[in-house]
């Protein structure tokens, strides 16, 4: 039995100390002619081995037909911060995964899919290095028939480095992994093949494919892969058809496998999530994906919130849980600096919840706060810090675009100096504050529990700033 190479992946969803989550994506068994009655399922393989070890019995999972025939394999019982090898494919079979055994066919895994992985360090102090960024435009037309492949090379800028022995413990790809209104009005993408076929080709491209099969990457939306500014302009047709869609297509390609899901003794995920925020650790290393898009309220005759009350509060229980580790707060709109022309979009709209954010960091004196974030189309760092209570700091890094063929913005359109709004008056003041770099690039974070190096990069891999915030002492 021939195991056929991925038409989407692998992507390594999720590593703990014990263990390594890997998706993938097969293709649709014919559903008609001869071959329909003998290859009613796709199935999904895989197997792993530690570095020049022998490969242990290959795994079967479904590739679902629900979810655009992808689906998750959980490999088990590793150890931390070890490398692995591993292969994965997929086959057609007239029986259920369950039913298929590796004793009962021989099979050629000459096509299959090879990766590498390391799994997540449990030590609370062990420095990690992660590559951030977001905002992707893949300048499609003509229904996907044409696109800009320039984006593509801020991966291979990555991959190079790591090629030069600079590894990368973590990918964080922090919203605007698609465009699905790359064309603005013209052209939207509504139906839920329409998403999946943006998902398939921008997953494709050969350097990010290549790098989300040797880091594990994790993911969180913004307003692009529903549309500009989501739901500022949403209208009634669109919740009932263009969100559902988008967010079922957003569970299938940016979520599953990651540590929102639960898997239960065999191995397999369960369960189906009522919400799209979530954590996870590896090293010195605390971090808190945040969903700051589909949780909004604006209506006016409502207190406006940028996330649910259960979300806040899961972030600030969250914070002061007395890890010892960095606390790394994705948020994929900035907490500050301020924008000087799409205010309500970010933080700065939603004051409320801003200054309960930062007044019980301060009350609770919590330290080694890092919030990263995206959106802005430009990339810079800086501090906030409160003159009346010199032990506050929390640290926000901004990493914009991947790639963004038009305009980028100028330092002109931030607040870059002063005290930062809030719902009452505070002494919240930036300091600190890193130059401003309006390019495509990404970011490399350099962490370990004294401070965090933030080295910034242009699409083509040449180094552009580099920034140095030492954490304050509790």
């Amino acid at each position: 039995m021939i195991v056929r190479s991925l038409t989407v992946g692998p992507i390594i969803r999720t590593v703990d100390g014990t263990s390594v989550r890997l998706w993938g994506r097969g293709d649709w068994p014919p559903r008609s002619g001869r071959r329909a009655q003998t290859s009613k399922y796709c199935i999904g393989i895989a197997r792993l081995r530690s570095q020049n070890g022998r490969y242990g019995p290959p795994q079967f999972f479904q590739m679902n037909p629900n979810f655009d025939m992808t689906g998750v394999t959980i490999f088990t019982g590793l150890h931390p911060e070890s490398e692995y090898e591993y292969q994965m494919g997929w086959f057609l079979s007239s029986r259920h995964f369950w039913d298929i055994s590796h004793r009962t066919r021989p099979f050629d895994w000459t096509q299959a899919n090879w990766g590498s992985v390391k799994t997540a360090s449990v030590d609370a102090t062990a420095p990690r290095s992660i590559v951030f960024g977001s905002c992707r435009n893949l300048l499609s037309l003509f229904g996907l028939a044409w696109y800009d492949t320039r984006g593509d090379k801020t991966f291979r800028s990555i991959l190079r480095q790591i090629q030069d022995n600079d590894p990368v413990d973590i990918l964080l790809m922090i919203g605007d992994q698609i465009y699905a209104d790359d064309l603005g009005a013209i052209k939207m993408d509504e139906t839920l093949e329409e998403f999946n076929a943006r998902y398939r080709v921008v997953f494709s491209q050969p350097w990010i494919r290549d790098l989300m099969s040797r880091v594990p990457t994790y993911m969180t939306l913004d307003d692009h892969e529903v549309e500009n500014d989501w739901p500022a302009h949403a209208h009634h047709k669109d919740w009932l058809v263009k969100f559902p869609a988008a967010m079922h297509a957003y569970l299938t390609y940016q979520m599953a496998g990651n540590p929102l899901f639960s898997a239960n003794a065999q191995g397999k995920l369960e369960g189906i999530p009522t919400k799209l925020w979530y954590t996870f650790q590896d090293g010195c290393c605390d971090i808190f994906m945040m969903d700051t898009r589909t949780e909004r309220i604006l209506e006016p005759t409502h207190a406006r919130n940028l996330v649910s009350p259960e979300q806040l509060q899961a972030l600030k229980t969250w914070l002061a849980n007395g890890s010892g580790r960095v606390k790394l707060v994705v948020s994929p709109v900035p907490l500050f600096p301020d924008h000087t022309i799409e205010t309500l979009d970010k933080w700065s709209g939603f004051l409320t919840q801003r200054t309960e954010l930062l007044d019980y960091i301060r009350d609770q004196n919590i330290n080694r706060v890092v919030f990263l974030s995206g959106d802005v189309h430009c990339s810079l760092s800086a501090e906030l810090m409160s003159p009346s209570m010199p032990a506050f700091q929390v640290i926000s890094i901004i990493s914009s675009p991947f790639f963004w063929p038009y305009r980028h913005p100028k330092p002109s359109w931030f607040n870059l100096s002063g005290q930062l709004a809030c719902i009452e008056p505070r002494d919240y003041t930036l300091t600190h504050v890193s130059s401003l770099i309006a390019t495509d690039n990404f970011t490399r974070l350099r962490v370990n529990p004294t401070g965090i190096t933030v080295e910034i990069y242009g699409r083509k891999g040449e180094l552009l700033q580099t920034t140095t915030h030492t954490f304050m002492a509790p």
